[in-house]
């Protein structure tokens, strides 16, 4: 049974962008998965994004994904959002993942923007419509121009807010003045999804995040969120900036990379990177280390 959810907050306020525990051989890790998904609700998060950037979708195949969904739905399911990742820059692809995520049990289906092939916006469109078509679930945007070469532009998001599925969007395009425009004229559930602008996007209309710190941050995200939303803004600005270390030290290099350490530091399942991506150095693991401390992360 999902829990409950309300047009304004569809996936939750607080979630955070899982990875993907290995074994030490490089295996799925289950067990793990199960075990980090119910320390990060504990924590505070309401809802969870599995098989996304930071999951390492890119290297894992279509059954680990449904794998990892079934475990952490076992593990959290009853108590947090679960939200699958599908997106790929092959329209059919994704489609073929979305009903699998269905079947899994997903409560929702996250798809970022074609990436490598840079389609025009009427591609976009097509894209994302057909994926919403493909089930019953509700869906996210996901618009990260850095990584996929090709925003979501507003009229685009305004136009795909009117499909029925659609329902939110994960904002990592790092423009407040078109956030503003795309909240004020699509209605969508907007979920910050660059957490060094999480408190700059709830002050123009998000409802949430979709975190990477949040590994290791939720209790002091999610104090942030309250803080701002009773009014608070004075207490809001003061944890944000608390914790520009750690948005600043999570990502010196590519986040996975970095999660992945700070876990292992925590003592929390994560377990080896699949290439391309490669561990921290001695000196990166250093400089990781001391931006934590700075943000007040106990290690």
């Amino acid at each position: 049974m999902a829990p409950t959810s309300t047009p304004q907050t569809p996936f939750g306020r607080v979630l955070t962008a899982m990875v993907t525990p290995f074994t030490p051989d490089g295996a799925l890790d289950l067990d793990g998965a199960q075990r980090l998904a119910t320390h990060l609700v504990d924590a505070g998060n309401d809802g969870i994004v599995l098989n996304g950037t930071t999951g390492e979708s890119p290297t894992t195949s279509n059954a680990e994904k449904t794998d990892l969904v079934r475990a952490v739905l076992e593990a959290v399911g009853d108590r947090a959002h679960i939200i699958a990742g599908v997106g790929t820059n092959d329209t059919r692809h994704s489609i073929e993942l979305a009903r699998a995520a269905e079947q899994a049990g997903a409560h929702g289906l996250l798809t970022v923007t074609p990436y490598y092939n840079k389609p025009p916006q009427e591609g976009l469109y097509q894209h994302f419509t057909a994926i919403a078509d493909a089930t019953e679930l509700p869906v996210m945007l996901y618009d990260i121009p850095g990584r996929s070469g090709v925003p979501i532009n507003t009229e685009t998001i305004v136009r795909l807010a009117e499909h029925p599925k659609i329902v939110a969007n994960k904002d990592a395009k790092g423009d407040l003045g078109r956030a503003s425009w795309a909240i004020a004229r699509s209605a969508l559930a907007w979920y910050s999804g660059d957490d060094m602008l999480n408190l700059p996007l709830l002050s123009v209309g998000a409802v949430g995040f979709v975190s990477v710190v949040g590994h290791v941050v939720t209790p002091e995200l999610r104090a942030m969120l309250e803080a701002f939303t009773a009014g608070d803004v004075q207490k809001a600005t003061e944890i944000h900036q608390k914790l520009l270390p750690v948005f600043t030290g999570m990502f010196r290099t590519q986040g996975v990379i970095t999660t992945k350490a700070a876990l292992g530091m925590q003592g929390l399942p994560g377990g080896p990177l699949r290439l391309p991506l490669v561990e921290l150095s001695p000196e990166e693991t250093y400089q990781l280390k001391i931006d934590l401390a700075a943000g007040g992360v106990q290690l």
